[in-house]
């Protein structure tokens, strides 16, 4: 029986890791998300029923083990050494007339390959199997971040299950790469870290080294982590090249760049950069220039290493965005669950085009990190070409009467005692009536995707709040009068009875709205509606133990924690009753039908008919899918006026583009 059990175990494994490199690595899926999650699930439930059947190049460990208390410190086999840069042509003519030199005019090739603005690690695979994950550390001494490595979804835990027919897998393999996030999938991190409270990331980089650095793999699991391999030790000698390395990596399963080509010559190296420059912005993910190595391995020895840095290769780094500026004063910002996050009010500068006076500093670590003051010269630049960042302090123009910033050990707001977070670098005020904490509540609760109530801007919010105390919670609102608005400076009764209009507008609702908008830590518009699917009642909401809301793909062990949590808090349940007194309604949220059922889409440009949120309900309730990237996946992408880069990566990639009109015209010619 139990040799028929293993044998399963072993099918599965197989299976579910082919699916893997077909999602992560060819971006090309060939079964849909729930026959996956059906493989995953069995393959869970067989390891736990048989514990002896364990192993840790399972798939499941990608979903993340138990917590660490510390991480061992691990000796690299060769140190990891730091590339140099270059930063014109001039100086990567010179590094090419040196190597020149120093080969005494042998013919040689160059690699060429897009520099990530990522994380680089060390990985150790003995007889197939991922054996060892570290990071770089001192370069001689990295960390031993295993657990955490192997939730990477596109890294193979074993190479025979991987890697093409034929291909023999060396006793052990060392190879390199760099750990990154994808902008798109950032993008959506960021906007559930908003939905659910959390300190946003100030750019991918930071998101992959804190996420390599948590003590819980969970945490790190639930992180959109994707790795690219780029260099061997101790190669096999029938590896003649840099280029046959990667093209051995790719056959044993190992992700690869798509973007590595081999240069017969400098200009063939210019020639690269001048392209990864024009396109970094349509790629993917963050790139700060382009690495060349010289191409054959016999070369590079003979080339050697000079200090901390590979003879034989250098990193020609693109220009950044970057401008100076001056910090004004470091303030505090509350957010609705509490976290307190720390903020640079800068002199106004342009930087790419736009203008810049803010910019966040996460949390008192990297204040420290960079030891920023307030009255500091700093250089900001827009990380990812977008969201401003302090790359530095200019410590040789800090004035004399420079002050060190604290965080506070009490609330701003209201002076409550803050509290920290075990797990990761957040401190909170616990004081879920301070003033601050109410006003992001009750922001989040009216905005667009959640209630949706017109008109309830930010300062009418905060003078209802902290003026005239009339609102306390979400459920003051829909006890609002006209006299109570139209007495207000720049009130009078039209306009006051427009936001009460609004507001009973807003009473019908649906059921995933509504969960959303209450504003539980780890529920976003995402698990809002998946929690609302599956028990269809805000009662059953209420009700549902950890382990009931544990049976929702997708729904982990925190999320189901801190819902619970919210609906054991009598405060709470009063309000959602006095909500419901209050005349809400939830529509069904029963298809209308299932004409879009199976079919993805995404939607870019103006659109004649329906707004971007009602075109996503229209689909949503014919049985669609609208996903927020075009990849390879995708069935259809609707398209209105003024299209954003979503259509190019369509066109690119052979999607069907329609119209709204056509999307309206599936419906009908099904139904």
């Amino acid at each position: 029986m139990n040799e028929k059990i293993l044998e399963r175990i072993k099918q599965l494994r197989e299976e579910i890791e082919k699916h893997n490199y077909y999602y992560y690595v060819l971006d090309n899926p060939i079964i849909s998300d729930a026959e996956y999650d059906r493989l995953m699930r069995e393959l869970i439930e067989l390891e736990e029923m048989y514990p002896e059947f364990k192993s840790p190049d399972s798939p499941t460990q990608k979903v993340g083990g138990k917590p660490r208390d510390e991480f061992k410190k691990l000796l690299h086999p060769e140190p990891m050494l730091s590339l140099s840069n270059v930063y014109s042509e001039d100086e990567f003519m010179e590094f090419h007339r040196r190597i020149k030199k120093l080969l005494e005019d042998k013919e040689f090739t160059y690699v060429v390959e897009p520099k990530y603005d990522g994380v680089a690690v060390e990985l150790i695979y003995k007889d197939g199997i991922l054996e060892v994950g570290s990071t770089r550390g001192d370069g001689t001494i990295g960390e031993d971040v295993t657990d955490n490595i192997r939730t990477i979804k596109n890294l193979p835990l074993n190479l025979n299950r991987s890697s093409n027919s034929g291909i023999i897998i060396p006793n052990e393999l060392i190879v390199r790469g760099e750990v990154i996030i994808f902008k798109e999938d950032f993008k959506r991190l960021n906007e559930k870290r908003l939905d659910e409270g959390e300190p946003l990331f100030a750019n991918p980089r930071n998101a992959a080294a804190g996420s390599l650095k948590q003590l819980n793999p969970k945490i790190t699991a639930a992180r959109p982590l994707r790795i690219f391999i780029y260099s061997i030790i101790k190669p096999d000698p029938t590896l003649k090249s840099q280029f046959d390395f990667l093209n051995f990596a790719k056959n044993l399963g190992l992700p690869i760049s798509e973007y590595v080509k081999v240069a017969n010559g400098p200009d063939e190296v210019l020639s690269y950069y001048k392209e990864m420059l024009e396109i970094r912005h349509k790629l993917r993910f963050d790139i700060d220039g382009i690495v060349i190595k010289v191409n054959e391995f016999e070369y590079q020895d003979i080339l050697g290493n000079i200090a901390k840095s590979p003879r034989w290769a250098v990193a020609f780094k693109f220009p950044p965005i970057q401008e100076t500026t001056v910090v004004e004063d470091i303030i505090v910002q509350v957010g609705r669950t509490g976290a307190l996050t720390p903020v640079a009010i800068l002199k106004p500068v342009r930087v790419g085009g736009v203008t810049i006076s803010r910019a966040t500093l996460h949390n008192q670590d990297e204040i420290e990190r960079l030891d920023i003051r307030i009255g500091d010269t700093v250089v900001v630049q827009r990380a990812g070409d977008v969201i401003p960042e302090i790359v530095k302090v200019v410590v040789e123009k800090r004035p004399k009467d420079s002050k060190k910033f604290l965080f506070p050990d009490n609330c701003p707001v209201c002076q409550t005692r803050v509290e920290k977070d075990k797990d990761e670098a957040i401190v909170r005020c616990p004081n879920e009536e301070c003033s601050a904490r109410v006003v992001e509540r009750i922001k989040h609760f009216v905005s667009k995707r959640a209630m949706n109530i017109e008109g309830l801007g930010e300062k009418l919010i905060e003078r209802l709040v902290i003026e005239k105390k009339l609102i306390k919670d979400p459920a003051d609102i829909y006890k609002l009068k006209i006299e109570d608005l139209e007495h207000m400076e720049g009130f009078g009764e039209k306009s006051a009875k427009n936001i009460i209009d609004a507001i009973n507008k807003s009473k019908k609702t649906t059921l995933k709205r509504f969960i959303y908008a209450l504003g539980i830590r780890h529920i976003g518009e995402n698990t809002a509606e998946l929690i609302a699917d599956y028990f269809q009642d805000i009662e059953g909401v209420i009700s549902a133990s950890e382990s009931e809301l544990r049976q929702i793909p997708q729904v982990g062990e925190e999320t189901a924690r801190e819902l619970v949590r919210y609906f054991q808090n009598h405060k709470n349940i009063e309000m959602v009753n006095r909500l419901k007194g209050s005349g809400i309604e939830f529509e069904s949220s029963k298809k209308d039908s299932d004409s879009l059922a199976g079919l993805t889409f995404v939607i870019t440009g103006t659109l004649n008919r329906f707004t971007r949120d009602e075109a996503k309900e229209f689909i949503t309730k014919n049985g669609g899918k609208v996903l927020s990237s075009v990849t390879k996946k995708l069935d259809y992408l609707v398209v209105g006026s003024n299209p954003g880069s979503k259509l190019d990566k369509a066109q690119e990639l052979g999607i069907k583009i329609i119209s709204e009109e056509e999307l309206i015209a599936m419906i009908k010619k099904k139904n």
